[in-house]
């Protein structure tokens, strides 16, 4: 069976603090109210994400894995990662802040939990005015520092809230503090896991549960980094119809693409799969002779046999996501 640039049919969860953007902004369908995450492709257990068109709808990313091996992952990410999928790709909206929480790296998550470590990063696609972010600290702390202000619910006054607008992107390491504010909806490229230690819940009750949702303080003080750092906010260049350099890290590399004409992107060199995920406006993507179209809130995986990709469009957005 032959592969082709596929998508897959989104989980929608449903979080404390979920709004409604993923429906009135993406377009998104789905049942329920204050749905916070929708999973655009996952292999995360038990919430693999499934094919949603074409002669291999129904099959999971590992069953891809499988079958198709270096040619549907590239064969260095097949040797490193054999039938795991290394990405989780998400679209969040949050419509009243996060926990504050912090991620394990791979050396902790697979000592405690048998898991990838969680390096991540966000693209702002909206954000309501006077939206924030939390990321990192803003002055010198240590575990003792921190742990004091834990304890008398005064963490907010130590760490770095910062306003953002559509198009900012921030890294986030494992180890770094963060959280993300009300009114902010954005796209997370992220390895794959689950694993999140949380810090802090302003107390909130689940109205679901009827309780407080489960702290991870103690597991959560090994896996902080307590440097300050000067800039949390990654800069990047927004030359039209060119793959311009967003986050390149370890665990996986994301372009910024502005389209307004058209763009042939030759991946022949390239050992990897790539990801698009469309962040503004709609295009048409040609691929072995065939048309698949995107449009905002829409995610594509280009399988690594597949080498010549021309990008169509008047106007629009897209992150372009490879390992």
């Amino acid at each position: 069976m032959k592969l082709y640039p596929l998508k897959f049919s989104p989980l929608f969860k449903y979080r404390i603090w979920g709004g409604d953007k993923l429906k009135t902004f993406l377009q998104k369908e789905y049942e329920g109210e204050k749905i916070g995450e929708s999973w655009e492709i996952s292999d995360v257990k038990n919430d693999e994400t499934l094919v949603s068109q074409g002669r291999l709808k129904g099959y999971t990313l590992k069953q891809l894995i499988t079958e198709f091996k270096g040619d549907f992952l590239g064969n260095s990410v097949y040797e490193t990662f054999g039938n795991e999928f290394p990405l989780l790709i998400k679209f969040i909206d949050a419509n009243t802040p996060l926990s504050i929480q912090v991620h394990p790296s791979d050396e902790l998550a697979r000592k405690r939990h048998d898991s990838f470590g969680k390096n991540e990063m966000w693209y702002i696609m909206q954000a309501d005015k006077n939206a924030k972010i939390i990321v990192g600290f803003d002055q010198e702390v240590n575990k003792e520092i921190y742990t004091n202000h834990l304890s008398n619910s005064s963490i907010l006054n130590i760490l770095n809230e910062e306003e953002v607008k559509s198009g900012d992107t921030f890294y986030i390491p494992t180890g770094r503090v963060h959280a993300i504010g009300s009114g902010i909806l954005l796209a997370e490229i992220q390895q794959t896991s689950d694993i999140t230690y949380r810090i802090y819940d302003y107390d909130r009750v689940d109205k679901v549960t009827g309780k407080k949702r489960e702290l991870h303080t103690e597991m959560a003080l090994d896996a902080i980094d307590y440097e300050v750092y000067d800039e949390y906010k990654t800069s990047y260049n927004q030359q039209e119809n060119v793959s311009n350099d967003l986050v390149n890290s370890p665990y996986f590399r994301t372009n910024f693409i502005k389209i307004n004409g058209g763009l042939l992107k030759d991946y022949s060199s390239l050992d990897s799969f790539v990801i698009y995920i469309c962040v503004e406006g709609s295009l048409e993507i040609k691929a072995n002779e065939e048309v698949y179209t995107l449009k905002i809130g829409e995610t594509l995986l280009v399988p690594s046999i597949i080498n010549k990709v021309e990008l169509i469009s008047k106007y629009s957005k897209l992150i372009e996501v490879t390992v």
